[in-house]
């Protein structure tokens, strides 16, 4: 959809005929638009049927209550590959990518204990050190009186260089997991380089030869990396090269965009709603709530789909074998019926974890304490050091109704 230049959205969604409506649509997110359409289908169907989408027909399930139930149904939807996997896109079978998210019990639970060790609480607390650090200098490098970049400047090299420390990941090529983490996720119709799937495979190539070398020279000499935790791990040391290649782009997906999406949600939400950003200053410990708000009002993924493997009944709509379901994570997290004024940003709730951003059950995201640490410390250091980050121009998002992202946040931080 390219919608004119006095469209209106509200007016759009809500008059709409129901089996019109396409949450896929990546247009929907580029112009931060979505939010009507969520609102509408959690009202009338929230268990909605979308027919035709450039995807394929899917299920789109909408509030909290319906999402945890499909979430915690392991016997009815699976999120294995051999069945489309985690997303939309279905991919042809010779470009199955196996990762231990998009794998059923007990393959999921063997992969995903091999790497877990990587943010236990012992290792969160080793870490906390480094990402300080790293935090303060990118901060202390930052212009004053001068419009810049947040996402180039602060979200991405954070999390990126916290990325390099978890692979032990040459620096200098730090931004290599940045270029293979959009690759992997851009919607080939953006206008990006990812223009076509051979594209795509040409970058997971290239990704996956640099890491073979990581993996051969650790073989012999492992440390406590997560390329090493791969190479000696029960469960993945015989993993076939296309298994590494979706393990790894797990990993370097999950601990880049999200985090990076959550930076930058947060300095744009604390501009929004300067009495918030205000309470934050006055009391510094509310840092601990306002993390997980952040992170619910962002939602960085804003769906995983699942398939159903058997007739199953969701919200009094029986979804069929072999069907695609949505859970639309960026919706249960606006429902009124779970949370509170969910559209306001507060970041003293009562309940600030009560969330969907990180999914629920074994599919839980493996990094959230890590991602939540990065932005805990970053915020106590923005504290410390700026009584304010003025954004000074629109935010640009990202094409995707995948990876809820914002790819330009222009701020001037005042002398």
């Amino acid at each position: 959809m390219n919608a004119p230049v006095d469209f209106d959205p509200v007016k759009d969604a809500f008059a709409k005929p129901l089996d019109q409506i396409d949450v896929s649509d990546p247009q929907l997110y580029r112009d931060d638009i979505w939010y009507p359409y969520f609102a509408r289908l959690r009202r009338d169907d929230p268990v909605h049927f979308c027919e035709s989408s450039f995807m394929g027909p899917f299920w789109s399930v909408t509030k909290y209550r319906d999402i945890m139930q499909v979430e915690l149904n392991h016997a009815a939807f699976s999120s294995s590959s051999t069945f489309g996997g985690i997303t939309l896109r279905d991919r042809p079978a010779e470009l199955e990518l196996p990762m231990f998210i998009a794998m059923d019990p007990p393959k999921h639970d063997e992969q995903r204990k091999v790497v877990q060790p990587i943010v236990a609480p012992a290792n969160l607390l080793r870490l906390q050190e480094t990402i300080r650090e790293r935090v303060g200098i990118i901060l202390d490098g930052l212009p004053r009186n001068e419009t810049f970049d947040w996402v180039d400047r602060v979200s991405i090299e954070l999390t990126t260089s916290m990325l390099a420390t978890l692979f032990d990941f040459p620096f200098e090529d730090r931004r290599k997991l940045t270029f293979w983490s959009d690759c992997a996720t851009m919607d080939i119709r953006a206008g990006g380089y990812i223009d076509s799937e051979e594209k795509r495979e040409e970058v997971f190539r290239e990704c996956l030869g640099y890491f073979v070398k990581l993996w051969n020279e650790r073989v012999n000499s492992p440390g406590a990396d997560l390329v090493s935790m791969l190479a000696h791990g029960e469960a993945t040391k015989n993993m076939t090269p296309r298994e590494y290649l979706g393990n790894l782009i797990l990993l370097i997906v999950g601990g880049n965009d999200t985090t990076r999406n959550s930076i930058s949600g947060g300095v744009l939400f604390m501009s929004q709603n300067p009495r918030e950003f205000q309470k934050l200053r006055d009391d510094p410990k509310l840092i601990d709530s306002a993390v997980p708000e952040i992170i619910r009002y962002q939602t960085p993924i804003a769906y995983m789909r699942r398939t159903a493997i058997a007739d199953v009944e969701i919200g009094g709509k029986t979804i069929r074998k072999g069907e695609k379901v949505a859970m639309w994570y960026v919706s249960g997290n606006r429902d009124e019926e779970a949370i509170d004024r969910p559209n306001e940003f507060i970041i003293d709730r009562a309940r600030p974890r009560q969330h969907l951003s990180f999914g629920f059950g074994i599919h839980r995201c493996v990094g959230n304490r890590l991602a939540e640490l990065q932005l805990k410390l970053l915020w106590e250091e923005i504290l410390r050091r700026f009584p304010a980050i003025e954004v000074v121009g629109p935010a640009r998002r990202l094409y995707s109704s995948f990876v809820h992202g914002i790819t330009h946040l222009p701020v001037r931080i005042p002398a």
